[in-house]
């Protein structure tokens, strides 16, 4: 996972507490959850419609 190991994921993580702080967290982490998800649904439905394509021609 492009080289990073527990240690630095744990270093990423204490660095986001200090910035925004822990009360923030919940609210960080549910925005990027949801950025996620809308990403993947918009690379399926592109995928999708590729395929449709691909078919009617």
């Amino acid at each position: 996972m492009f080289g990073l190991g527990v240690p630095e994921l744990i270093i990423i993580f204490l660095i986001i507490v200090v910035l925004f702080g822990a009360s923030r967290l919940p609210q960080i982490g549910e925005g990027l959850g949801k950025g996620i998800k809308n990403f993947r649904k918009a690379i399926n439905e592109e995928a999708k419609e590729k395929k449709e394509d691909d078919v009617q021609k």
